[in-house]
């Protein structure tokens, strides 16, 4: 494509399914290199996991990897084959992992380490059954209102996705009991809806401070492995805006993303402000509808297939 312009956005947890990225796999040695890598770097068979009907896909400590090592097989595939090379990245959640991964900031080998641990880390901070998120989905909603609206309620934001949806986590029993009072608050908003989401914990809320330290201790045990030149052309979930070129901050807001909300609409808007075009890359296309919210156009690839569709004609 050859130009520097375009960013491309890679969905997080969520997105995972079996058999992603086999076509990739199948057609293009650098993804194989890619999953091989990756499999060396955990000690388990990522390809065999992403592509069988194994039930681990769905645990966090394995879905991270296995997303992760896809996302990457994907954009390596890509370049190779059509010359896909992006000026900008994005990711959600997770995604900001493999954002950093395709920017140059971190080795695959030390990203899918470093994914592994955060989603063990993550699985055990909450038991299962204490936690849990919604979806709050109306236009133009209102993110202070629903803020407020969360004052008394072991619940925070955790997930800015758009002007038309928020993501809520915290204390199970909370997201039963808020429900009435989220009704009220937004009755008069056109579209709401109330969706509680089939998650094992509060990703991105109050309960994950538990883990930032070890998170912490994980990031600065593959110090000298990160890359902080290129970070100015990633999104940091955190701030909204992108990384600066230092290390250190890079680290701190990597742990703050653990319990903070992420900033995805204020991510989406600096990335379409500095590009021509958007691109999302992975398994699944979870951004794509994110981004229409603001009005912008967002090409999906999940596929070989898909890939060829939007690059070969161009």
């Amino acid at each position: 494509m050859g130009l520097n312009d375009i960013a491309v956005v890679f969905p997080g947890q969520g997105s995972q399914r079996p058999g992603m990225g086999k076509d990739f796999y199948d057609q293009v040695r650098e993804s194989r290199d890619v999953y091989v890598e990756a499999s060396d770097a955990l000690g388990w068979d990522v390809a065999a996991l992403c592509f069988g009907e194994d039930e681990r896909l769905n645990l966090t400590e394995f879905t991270q990897p296995c997303i992760l090592t896809t996302e990457i097989a994907m954009m390596r595939a890509l370049k190779e084959r059509f010359g896909f090379s992006p000026a900008f990245f994005g990711g959600h959640s997770l995604g900001e992992f493999t954002a950093l991964v395709a920017a140059g900031c971190l080795p695959l080998a030390d990203a899918v380490r470093i994914v592994n641990a955060r989603g063990r880390l993550m699985q055990k901070a909450v038991p299962v059954g204490v936690g849990g998120m919604a979806a709050v989905i109306a236009e133009n909603l209102d993110s202070d209102a629903l803020k407020g609206a969360l004052s008394g309620f072991e619940l925070d934001l955790c997930n800015i996705n758009s002007a038309n949806q928020v993501v809520i986590g915290g204390a199970l029993t909370d997201l039963d009991a808020v429900q009435e009072k989220l009704n009220a608050t937004f009755a008069g908003y056109s579209g709401f809806r109330y969706v509680k989401l089939n998650v094992s914990a509060p990703f991105h809320s109050r309960f994950m401070a538990v883990i930032e330290q070890p998170f912490r201790a994980i990031l600065e045990s593959l110090n000298g492995t990160m890359n902080a030149k290129t970070a100015p052309r990633v999104t940091s979930n955190f701030t909204g805006g992108f990384h600066a070129s230092d290390r250190a901050v890079l680290h701190d807001n990597l742990v703050a993303q653990l319990s903070n909300a992420v900033q995805w609409r204020k991510n989406m808007e600096q990335l379409s402000g500095r590009s021509t075009a958007v691109y999302e890359v992975g398994p699944g296309r979870p951004l794509r509808e994110f981004f229409k919210s603001l009005g912008v156009t967002c090409t999906s690839i999940t596929t070989f297939t898909s890939a060829r569709s939007a690059f070969e004609a161009k």
